[in-house]
């Protein structure tokens, strides 16, 4: 079979300040077609699971373009007009295809579109017509719209969050869709509106239970694949929220069924899907009373993961305020720091204006006297299966504080963070790390306890605060359950 294969995509946070133009995705994630390494990166899972089938069975692959920029705010009409056309003209160039498959996140907004992959499905499936399969791996994180259901075949979404399943569902994907070009299934899609706003946190109760609900289902009584949509929160469309998805093998009623189900498992489980939120100082004093460290602390307002600067002083300066010993933040994003210790080189001592440097949302600038412990050139971290950049880094203690700068906004994902400059943590009372989620699964094994806290910052976890516009409503928590929930479940339109 000939499949071609491809990637593109963002998560845009709409009250980000930071602009996403092309430059965004050469900086994060960008590999031309046929240059991308054998192991998977975040966010290429499919390309790299179709090498596998193609290698093992003799299929022709074509690479498309792989290209991915970190949350940030709207993309830019000219990066996405660029990006969607350069995956359009490969895959024209590639025609015929039997499958199509994509890498996509489904919670990216670009000025004048509000649904890039519903826009890229309708193009490619417009170029291929009905005979040729049209699949794609979504992040959880995504606004499950009309357009993309009705112009691909299959959608798949990692079922985890933190994210530690990317290729294990790019694999199922690649299965489903080679299973579905032989003739061998005929999927149809089913989905359910949970007209929530939320997080879900997959390691904890009662989400963990739910996904392995969701796990022991598929494969059975002609049920495919059932994934939850978890919404983007901070993504202002009309079709943000909570959606069941379930794919069967030519029984629609049966997935229907199975969704409306699901979903309301689902509201049953609001406002309990997320571990307890701390303010600032209560995170703080909580982890200076633990009788064992290290304690990890998840600033999550200044998450970059989800949009935020990651360069917020708000927890800093709380710990430097209260001359804290043996404690550890990061990353912050401040390039031009970065530069400065590189220029001065490790055991220099400097005066250094760290973070703020975004806007009101980051706090003010801090101006400290810093010694530089430690720098490096295009440092990376390991996140799944898979390697994020850093850029240049460098490692600074104030007082008992030591800071891990970087030059490359991204979020915490991995011990090695710190530990790859020089920044030991078994000896440290306090880690902070700006992450929401996905710092989960490296932290949690070397941590004593695990904090979540939520300051001021760009990622308020106070949804019914947010100044949404778009949102289609009535929808929980922004509206009361007896309002939210009032319509039959399954009803795209209530």
């Amino acid at each position: 079979m000939r499949i071609f294969t491809a990637a593109v995509g963002t998560e845009t946070d709409s009250f980000s300040p930071i602009p996403t133009g092309l430059d965004s995705f050469r900086d994060y994630l960008w590999f031309e077609p046929g240059t991308h390494p054998e192991e998977a990166r975040f966010f290429t899972g499919p390309l790299v699971a179709a090498r596998e089938r193609a290698r093992a069975e003799g299929h022709t692959l074509i690479e498309g373009l792989c290209a991915f920029a970190a949350p940030a705010g709207l993309t830019t009409a000219a990066a996405w007009r660029a990006l969607k056309g350069r995956v359009l003209a490969e895959l024209e160039a590639a025609l015929p295809v039997d499958i199509v498959l994509l890498s996509l996140h489904g919670a990216m907004i670009a000025e004048g579109c509000e649904d890039c992959e519903g826009d890229l499905l309708a193009a490619v499936r417009e170029r291929v017509g009905t005979a040729a399969v049209v699949a794609a791996e979504l992040d959880p994180h995504c606004h499950l719209t009309e357009r993309m259901l009705a112009h691909a075949d299959l959608l798949v979404l990692y079922k985890e969050y933190p994210h530690t399943d990317t290729l294990d569902r790019a694999r199922e994907l690649v299965d489903l869709a080679l299973r579905t070009a032989r003739g061998a299934i005929r999927p149809v899609t089913a989905t359910a509106d949970c007209r929530m706003i939320a997080l879900f946190h997959t390691p904890r109760e009662p989400v963990r239970g739910f996904v392995d609900r969701m796990r022991a289902l598929e494969g059975r009584d002609g049920i495919l694949s059932i994934s939850l949509a978890h919404g983007f929160p901070w993504g202002d469309v009309p079709d943000l929220g909570a959606k069941v998805l379930v794919v069967a093998d030519g029984d629609r009623t049966r997935a229907q069924t199975l969704a409306d189900r699901l979903a309301r498992e689902v509201r049953a489980m609001r406002g309990n899907t997320t571990e307890p939120v701390l303010g600032l100082e209560e995170g703080i004093e909580r982890a200076l009373a633990a009788p064992a460290g290290p304690v990890v602390l998840a600033d999550t307002a200044d998450n970059a993961g989800g949009g935020a600067p990651s360069d917020s002083t708000f927890l800093l300066a709380c710990l430097l305020k209260r001359r804290v010993e043996r404690a550890c933040l990061g990353p912050l994003w401040d390039p031009v720091a970065v530069r400065f210790c590189h220029l001065a080189g490790p055991g220099a001592r400097l005066a250094l204006r760290i973070g703020g440097k975004v806007g009101p949302i980051s706090g003010p600038p801090l101006d400290v006297e810093a010694e530089v412990l430690a720098v490096a050139k295009d440092a990376r971290q390991r996140f799944g299966v898979g390697w994020t950049q850093l850029g240049d880094v460098a490692a600074i203690r104030i007082g008992g504080v030591e800071v891990l700068l970087n030059a490359t906004r991204t979020q915490a994902f991995d011990p090695a963070l710190f530990t790859d400059h020089g920044i030991a943590l078994s000896d440290k009372r306090l880690v902070v790390v700006k992450s929401m989620q996905h710092f989960y699964a490296g932290f949690a094994p070397i941590a004593a306890e695990v904090l979540w806290v939520n300051g001021p910052g760009a990622l308020s976890q106070d949804f019914a605060t947010l100044p949404y516009r778009r949102v289609r409503r009535p929808i929980w928590p922004l509206d009361p359950p007896e309002r939210a929930f009032a319509d039959p479940i399954g009803d795209p339109h209530p």
